[in-house]
């Protein structure tokens, strides 16, 4: 599998900062847009202000996370430049200039994820759009991220909560295949006690969630026993109690970048299929 996530923690100076960023940080997506085309690694990104005292950059990526920021130091820059005026000990800028130094600074700063999900691990950002391209596909879907932030009650659940989804690494995936509608998704261990949990998704959220419990809903039953404040459980059994408190956990994120939008998992699954069987009849005719 060439494909792998990061979410990178940008400690911030202040509240005040963390403000000033919501707003700064808008108007340079374009810019980190073109980038994350020219580097045409990233499958998808977004940035989210986890707390008065915390940035996120989250990304789903192809090949080694060294290279990408190599590249995204080459290509974007002037957007880290920016963000990097608002955090605690930050690396060498201009960051393009000092690409060791991002480097090192952002493999520092990484927070690693307790699982991986993708519904199509075999394929690459550009393979994908590849396909799309040769067989004149654009999609007419819409692809959302979701990034829920559960808070966990003390050290020692928040211990239990990360045992349990690595445990469940496998029945997790399983799990999300049948829910049919998320690209990638990811449980992420973060600061003071709490888990992330952040998907790229089709469709309209409340088909996303009823879906997701249907599939899905025990793993949040197994976290709700360790979350402050959670929703009733069974989750299928309380959807709509599921459905508020997922959209009050939600974070609005900052520049959601897609690598090729418009595009289902089912029309990703159906062009690898397309692909796969024209190759096996380009075969046996002999067509090389």
């Amino acid at each position: 599998m060439s494909q792998s996530h990061f979410t990178l923690s940008f400690p911030l100076k202040s509240p005040a900062d963390a403000k000033m960023l919501a707003e700064k940080l808008p108007p340079m997506m374009p810019a980190l847009f073109q980038a994350a085309d020219a580097v045409g690694r990233i499958h998808y990104s977004r940035f989210a202000v986890l707390s008065e005292k915390t940035l996120l950059f989250l990304a789903d990526f192809d090949g080694e996370f060294g290279q990408l920021m190599a590249d995204l130091a080459a290509h974007a820059g002037p957007v880290f430049d920016a963000i990097f005026q608002h955090v605690e000990n930050p690396p060498s800028t201009p960051v393009a200039a000092n690409a060791d130094a991002f480097v090192e600074w952002t493999a520092s700063h990484l927070v690693h994820a307790l699982n991986l999900y993708t519904a199509y691990p075999d394929v690459t950002a550009k393979e994908i759009k590849a396909l799309a391209s040769a067989a004149d596909v654009s999609g007419a879907g819409e692809q959302r991220p979701f990034l829920v932030i559960l808070p966990i009650k003390s050290k020692l659940a928040f211990l239990e909560v990360q045992l349990i989804l690595r445990a469940r690494g496998h029945g997790t995936t399983k799990d999300l295949d049948k829910v049919g509608t998320p690209h990638f998704a990811q449980f992420v261990p973060l600061e003071d006690h709490q888990i992330g949990f952040f998907t790229v998704y089709d469709g309209s959220f409340y088909k996303y969630i009823a879906d997701f419990t249907k599939n899905i809903g025990e793993v949040f039953d197994l976290i709700f026993k360790f979350t402050k404040d959670p929703p009733p459980s069974p989750c299928r059994k309380h959807l709509q109690e599921f459905i508020d408190f997922a959209a009050g956990a939600n974070r609005a994120p900052i520049g959601f970048y897609q690598a090729y939008p418009g595009l289902t998992v089912q029309d990703i699954h159906a062009l690898i299929a397309d692909s796969k069987s024209q190759s096996g009849s380009d075969r046996s005719r002999g067509v090389r």
